[in-house]
């Protein structure tokens, strides 16, 4: 019996092991649970459906669970479907027995789902602005997830749900502008926390990689923080303003190839808002083409078209409005690389920078200062500074130029939002200029006035640019403000053989205009110079009176050969309109091309032989004339000398065409001439019998460097001409 017995229960406990093993492992299927997941699903959201099929029971032996699992699965609401790879859930086999039936756990398995498909489907469970916008950005785009669901005792998920899976060749079009494409990433969803990684997706043909991407989500805000990682970058430059968003208007970007790291974080909204974005990258610039300002051409005369980095190792940081860049790199400005180092700090209100540029073997002139840069040495070009983004306002804290001894250096240039000077308070220069002169010179602001100081300073080239200078250029209108320039001179040069001493006086400028000025200096052996100008409420009256003419007729380079005679200028200006006169006496000059063509084609060769060599005297010069913008327009210019005397007149319009004509006449003619007027000829050139009136008209016309000269020999002259000469033997 006790065989009996023992056997049985071997047999019950056999069948007993074997059951909870074909459960374990084969499993049930029935359809008994089916109604009861249904419920269970619409506890999530009530206008979910599910299709199922059987169910397959496992049994857990070690939790004591049942596992409930089902394939083939479509999740529907509406006319809207999702197809799920499985369902799995587990029920406590204690509620089973006591027939409580309620799922702790439910594990969905999605097939590849179309993204828009996923999209539309929550679209018609949930509608909001938000998922509006995501299917219009969204265009394509594959999803895999596995979904892990908790529920509490009354059957409600849980916070601690986990959702897993990747996302495959998406793509994100956000407002037609910014494209992203062949998307992938890894995604996992828990507690409020979504983690992304090893993100790949493509933008304009550029691969972009993000090794891992956070986002928490804290009330009604995500908190996202990542890293990327991009190489080869190339951008054109449509998507350099695109990135850019304008804030660099002034540069031009052409292209940019780089690589780019970035660790980054920033909150946003419900409303999409971006809040406390902080940035930290590194960038190696490899090669960016900008397009080039034609303003630099004055500084660097070989300027390219584009101007080319390459690479630069730039650091940017950004936080609360702060934006930090610091770089340095090669820089292609000309024809051979320089060195360019900078620091950018630009908040809401300004823009601070520090930026330094070596310059090796390229030129760089300072052309109103008349210096250029010996092309061996090396110069160095430290420029500090801050723009006011609410004046619009630059000012330029230290600029400073060093080549060899050569300095140049400007404190606290302030300029206008029209990029006209305002203020400086200091200017130091001390440097050889392109003659070869030495130059010491300080400039500093007292009150709103300011005091130039120098021991040695070469104003050849400021003179030259005067005598060029049209008042009517808005581009050469430099200053804001109206001042008093205090001048104090040991040495000035005029030229490198015309030296002033001791030149003092003052310039007063209005509206950038010199309005009154009185400049005083003498010249060696006790010659002076003197310049001034008087304004009134409707004219300007300019005078220069200098003992030595030489050094401003010299500037004229078809004049060769002039030596000694004095200047006296008087000019008046009104309305627009100046009316001048030139009278410069008792000189000689040697050569003159046109008069040299004059005389040879009148036949006079032996006047036109000495003006090339030992030169002709004239006792006076004088000339009026006025000028009208581009227009000059001569009167009279007369010149009376031992051997030829002119009378001239015509108009000079600009560069472009020059018109004269006038009347040249032998000295020995006019002497014979006069010597033929009755009782006055006696009294002026004695009883000579004169052989006839002769004299030669001519005419020059044509643009400046296509001159046409005719001559005509006259046989009677002008009573003007006459007259004229009469005036000044009368007054000699």
């Amino acid at each position: 019996m006790k065989k009996i017995i023992f056997r049985f229960l071997i047999f019950v406990l056999l069948l007993i092991f074997g059951f909870i093993t074909y459960l374990s492992t084969i499993g049930i299927k029935t359809n008994a649970f089916n109604d009861q997941i249904i419920k269970e699903v619409k506890k999530i959201n009530n206008q979910l459906e599910l299709e199922l099929d059987k169910i397959s029971i496992i049994l857990d032996p070690f939790k004591f669970k049942l596992v409930l699992k089902t394939i083939g699965v479509n999740l529907k609401n509406k006319n809207k479907s999702i197809k799920l790879e499985s369902i799995k859930s587990n029920i406590d086999i204690k509620t089973f027995i006591n027939k409580k039936f309620s799922l702790s756990e439910l594990d969905i398995n999605t097939r590849t789902i179309e993204i828009k498909n996923l999209i539309s489907f929550i679209r018609s469970i949930e509608d909001n602005p938000q998922i509006f916008l995501l299917e219009k950005f969204v265009k394509n785009g594959y999803l895999i997830a596995d979904i892990n669901l908790k529920f509490d005792q009354k059957g409600n998920i849980r916070n601690d749900f986990i959702i897993k899976g990747f996302v495959k060749d998406g793509e994100v079009n956000v407002f037609k502008k910014i494209n992203l494409s062949k998307i992938n990433f890894i995604f996992s969803v828990q507690n409020n926390e979504f983690k992304f990684k090893d993100i790949n997706l493509s933008y304009d043909n550029n691969d972009l990689k993000f090794p891992k991407l956070t986002l928490i989500k804290q009330k009604n805000e995500f908190l996202i923080s990542g890293k990327n990682e991009n190489k080869n970058l190339v951008l054109d430059n449509k998507k350099i303003n695109q990135l850019l968003n304008n804030n660099l208007s002034n540069l031009k970007f052409e292209s940019a190839e780089l690589d780019l790291e970035n660790i980054f974080s920033f909150k946003i909204n419900n409303k999409y808002k971006i809040d406390d974005l902080k940035i930290n990258s590194l960038m190696n610039l490899k090669s960016s083409k900008i397009v080039s300002s034609k303003n630099l051409k004055d500084f660097f005369p070989e300027l390219n078209e584009t101007i080319e980095l390459s690479d630069h190792q730039i650091q940017i940081e950004y936080k609360k409005d702060l934006l930090s860049i610091k770089g340095n790199g090669n820089i292609l400005i000309q024809k051979e690389r320089d060195n360019i180092n900078y620091n950018f700090l630009k908040s809401k209100t300004n823009l601070k920078f520090d930026t330094s540029l070596e310059i090796k073997k390229n030129p760089f002139h300072l052309n109103f200062l008349n210096y250029k840069k010996d092309q061996d040495e090396k110069l160095k070009i430290v420029i500090l500074g801050i723009k006011n983004f609410l004046s619009n306002e630059i000012i330029f804290k230290d600029i400073l130029i060093e080549e060899k001894d050569n300095i140049f250096e400007f404190k606290n240039l302030s300029l206008s939002k029209k990029y006209k000077i305002k203020s400086i308070s200091m200017v130091n220069l001390d440097y050889f200029d392109n003659d070869l002169l030495k130059n010491e010179l300080s400039i500093k602001k007292k009150d709103k006035n300011y005091l130039l100081e120098s021991n040695s300073f070469n104003a050849t080239k400021i003179i030259d640019d005067l005598l060029k200078a049209d008042d009517n250029l808005e581009s050469e209108k430099i200053f804001s403000k109206n001042f008093k320039l205090n001048i104090k001179i040991k040495e000035a040069f005029l030229d490198k053989d015309h030296l002033i001493d001791d030149l003092n006086g003052y310039l007063t400028f209005s509206d950038n205009e010199v309005i009154n000025a009185n400049l005083l200096g003498e010249f060696s052996d006790n010659k002076r110079i003197n310049f001034t100008i008087r304004s009134t409420s409707n004219e300007k009256i300019i005078t220069l009176y200098s003992d030595l003419a030489k050094p401003f007729v010299n500037r004229y380079k078809f004049i060769k050969g002039f030596e000694e005679g004095n200047l006296n200028f008087h000019s008046v200006k009104q309305n627009n309109v100046s009316n001048s006169k030139l009278i410069i006496d008792n000189f000689k000059v040697q050569e003159v091309p046109a008069l040299a063509k004059l005389l040879t084609l009148a036949s006079l060769q032996g006047i036109a032989d000495l003006l090339t060599g030992e030169g002709i005297r004239f006792t006076d010069f004088e000339m009026k004339f006025s000028n009208k913008n581009e227009l000059m327009k001569i009167e009279e210019l007369y010149a009376i000398g031992p051997a030829i005397s002119l009378l001239m007149e015509g108009y000079i319009e600009s560069d472009d065409l020059v018109s004269l004509r006038g009347t040249m006449v032998p000295a020995t003619t006019i002497n014979r001439t006069i010597s033929s007027i009755p009782l006055l000829g006696d009294f002026l050139v004695g009883k000579k019998v004169g052989e006839g009136v002769f004299g030669v008209s001519f005419k020059i016309k044509g643009p400046p460097k296509k001159l046409k000269t005719t001559v005509n020999p006259v046989k009677t002259l002008t009573p003007r001409f006459i007259t004229r000469t009469l005036e000044k033997i009368k007054k000699n």
